[in-house]
């Protein structure tokens, strides 16, 4: 096996990647937004409703603070959207994308480790595992205050993530994400796989803009791309070899 090619830690996004987001998230995005008086329908919502898609990935924090010079109207209005996330899933659960559990167990299965990470806040991070039931599925859990308070695109959670297992090499690690933010913190960390997935935010060209290594149609894709990756070259026969 190539030792460079050789993954140890996966570390995957959760929301349009492991987990369905069904626009959960553009929902409380809504409801949050309606705290500070800016309600749909109106040139005010669309063009917050405009940063926040550009946005996501990053801390939900981060993107209020684009979408209100204020900081305190940034913080009241994550605050809300924290709450409203959580009302809704607890009203409506949460479902996790098709073949996630088996692609993140047969991860695992194979000696991969698995660092869970997210723009949300410890307390709805930890509100998601709870409803999900996710709690043993995973080596690490990290969100931005984990970090240092750095989200994505930043590549801290990453690096921590890596510190925390003890990776030997950046190049051990692979990055799964659906959105431009995902792509860019992976590519800052190193990592030697950094995935775009096409079953959230971002489409094949934002992906691949933003620097994704390679584009899966789910994260069901990842345990074979990984295991492909740390086969060795095959070695040509005699008769293949140039004189």
């Amino acid at each position: 096996m190539d030792d460079e090619a050789r993954i140890t830690l996966a570390c995957l996004d959760l929301a349009g990647t492991t987990v369905a987001d069904d626009g959960i998230g553009e929902r409380a995005f809504t409801e949050a937004l309606v705290t500070q008086g800016i309600v749909s329908g109106t040139d005010t919502y669309r063009r917050a409703m405009a940063r926040v898609h550009a946005g996501r990935g990053r801390s939900k924090l981060d993107i209020f603070r684009d979408v209100f010079a204020d900081e305190d109207r940034a913080q009241a209005a994550n605050h809300a959207f924290e709450q409203a996330y959580d009302s809704i899933i607890d009203r409506v659960g949460l479902s996790p994308i098709p073949g996630a559990e088996a692609a993140i167990d047969a991860l695992a299965a194979a000696g991969v480790r698995i660092c869970l990470m997210t723009g949300f806040s410890s307390r709805t991070l930890g509100h998601i595992i709870d409803t999900l039931g996710w709690w043993k599925r995973a080596d690490l859990l990290l969100c931005p205050a984990d970090a240092g308070g750095r989200g994505r695109p930043y590549p801290d959670m990453i690096l921590t993530a890596g510190l925390h297992v003890q990776v030997d090499d950046v190049r051990h690690i692979a990055v799964c994400g659906d959105t431009e933010s995902d792509m860019r913190s992976g590519r800052r960390s190193g990592a030697s796989i950094v995935a775009g997935t096409l079953t959230g935010a971002h489409d094949r060209t934002r992906l691949e803009a933003a620097g994704a290594t390679h584009i899966l149609s789910s994260v069901t894709e990842l345990p074979s791309l990984i295991a492909d990756a740390g086969r060795p070259a095959a070695t040509p026969h005699a008769d293949q070899v140039a004189p």
